[in-house]
């Protein structure tokens, strides 16, 4: 493969770190503290919401945008520079119609659509997920390997199908969240990102992250060695996660959490939301078209890890 050019950063700054939080089990007392340190230490990330309430059992808990106390806190979020991401329509599966009145009560609700997006893994109108996030022999393995549990059961790239909105997600959203890493540095694990790959061309530029979806995975990753190991390289660390999944016990955060991202806050870092580091980064390398070769190297990568972890 053929590496891009190392990124210089703002104002001097040696690397790059934000979070994109998927939105699942949150409500304001289990993630308010976790925004306020994030907050205090100056650091900008991006909080994603589910813009309606469903009308099904919902796949987990969490507050949508249609109770009027969460609204106000997000709204008070975005105000303050943090960036508000797309996690779905809702916290189910959602028709095309759903899914384009989710999309239209996120552009009411916040100024515009939604820049960056991640999958929710119980919404099978996820676009281009399960088995069509790979491709040939990676396609084949992976639903070998999951005994083919997922084979086309992600529908919402299909074009006819009822949970259908590719079209949508071309028209409105700028950056979807595909393969994850358990590298702190996501720049190097996927040096090729934000990319536009042209056998799923109804995303516009997919963007990988660092794997840290609960509180344990989150502070291993984010290690202090692992946090020199970012200065020193240079890179930028998009970490996925879910930060309603035990960073706060009791009304208290986690103290390891709490003590790693203040440490994290201290060093040269540029702490901006996934949207605005992404820009950048496509402004400093301009917009990259993934070949077979990367596709190849990242699809193989990805597998090989959730192979390692036993979750696919």
């Amino acid at each position: 493969m053929t590496y891009p050019p190392a990124i210089t950063w703002p104002d001097g700054k040696r690397f790059a770190f934000t979070i994109f939080d998927d939105t699942d089990f949150a409500d304001v007392a289990n993630v308010g503290p976790v925004y306020a340190l994030l907050r205090n230490l100056g650091m900008r990330t991006t909080k994603s919401v589910w813009p309606i309430r469903g009308d099904q059992a919902p796949s987990c808990g969490g507050a949508t945008c249609e109770n009027p106390d969460y609204l106000r806190w997000v709204k008070e979020l975005q105000a303050d520079g943090f960036e508000i991401g797309y996690h779905m329509a809702t916290y189910h599966t959602s028709d095309r119609e759903q899914t384009r009145r989710g999309l239209n009560a996120f552009a009411g609700l916040f100024g515009g659509p939604p820049k960056t997006m991640a999958n929710h893994s119980a919404c099978r109108e996820n676009i281009y997920w399960g088995d069509a996030r790979l491709s040939g022999s990676q396609r084949l393995a992976y639903n070998a390997l999951t005994r083919f549990h997922h084979y086309r059961k992600f529908r919402g790239h299909i074009e006819g199908d009822p949970l259908y909105w590719a079209d949508l997600c071309k028209e409105r959203v700028t950056y979807v969240r595909n393969f994850v890493f358990p590298d702190i540095n996501t720049l190097a694990a996927c040096p090729m990102m934000p990319y536009h790959d042209p056998r799923r061309p109804f995303v516009n530029h997919w963007y990988a992250s660092s794997e840290g979806p609960e509180i344990e995975s989150f502070v291993r990753c984010l290690s202090e060695r692992s946090q020199d190991q970012l200065v020193a390289e240079g890179g930028a660390c998009i970490m996925y996660t879910h930060l309603a999944c035990g960073f706060v016990r009791d009304g208290a955060l986690d103290r390891r959490f709490a003590e790693l991202m203040t440490r994290l806050g201290r060093l040269p870092g540029w702490f901006v939301p996934v949207g605005e580091l992404l820009d950048y980064i496509r402004r400093q390398r301009g917009d990259r078209i993934l070949t077979d070769a990367e596709r190849r190297h990242l699809e193989r990568r990805w597998l090989s890890h959730k192979l390692r972890v036993g979750a696919t």
